[in-house]
């Protein structure tokens, strides 16, 4: 009676700790299924994290080296358009200076033969005029080349000795390129002159 009493009170039967047992352990169990899902489960995520980043340095990696084969390509290509450019330049200018060379050439030779023609023409002019002059009157026009020799000497010296430097610097020049061509000058001048005196050797004859 006192032990029925005793568990009626509140002792638990060993049918009722057998219970409590079972309820604890299927609890722990659970516990333990719960915090070995959370321990998976951030594993899990701690692996997709890491497999995330070396797929990120991965892509990275190769992305750079895309863009450095790219970078290098580039390069390469204005390199050679550059290379190509230059030859065609340099060909180009060459052609134009031979293309000019050619012409500046062939006018020199025009000019020359120009030149040759009218040295020429001037001397057989001169010679025939001299042919038909009388002999006193060549050497009226002689003397009167002399004379004009030597006024023209006189009037050169008096301008030189009156004219700044930077203009004789000046005539000095234009007297070279006078020289260059003083043959058919010369030439044209007697034939002139010689012309004068045979006309007027024939208006004194009349």
């Amino acid at each position: 009676m006192n032990d029925e009493s005793e568990n009626k009170m509140g002792s638990p039967t060993p049918e009722e700790l057998r219970q409590q047992v079972e309820r604890t352990r299927d609890e722990l169990g659970q516990t333990v299924e719960a915090l070995a899902g959370k321990a998976d489960a951030k594993t899990q995520a701690k692996e997709k994290t890491a497999a995330a980043k070396k797929q990120a340095v991965e892509k990275t990696a190769e992305l750079k080296e895309q863009a450095a084969e790219k970078t290098a390509a580039a390069k390469e290509q204005a390199v050679e358009k550059a290379t190509a450019v230059k030859e065609q330049a340099a060909e180009k200018s060459a052609e134009l200076k031979e293309q000019a060379a050619e012409k500046t050439a062939a006018v020199k030779e025009q000019a020359a033969a120009a030149t040759a023609q009218i040295r020429e023409k001037t001397a057989q002019a001169a010679q025939a005029v001299k042919d038909k002059t009388p002999e006193p009157v060549q050497e009226k026009t002689a003397q009167a080349a002399t004379q004009v020799r030597e006024s023209a000497a006189r009037a050169g010296q008096f301008a030189v000795d009156r004219t700044p430097d930077p203009l004789l610097e000046k005539a000095d020049r234009i007297a070279k390129a006078a020289r260059a061509n003083r043959t058919p000058l010369l030439a044209g001048g007697a034939v002139l002159v010689a012309f004068l005196l045979i006309r007027r050797g024939r208006g004194r004859n009349k």
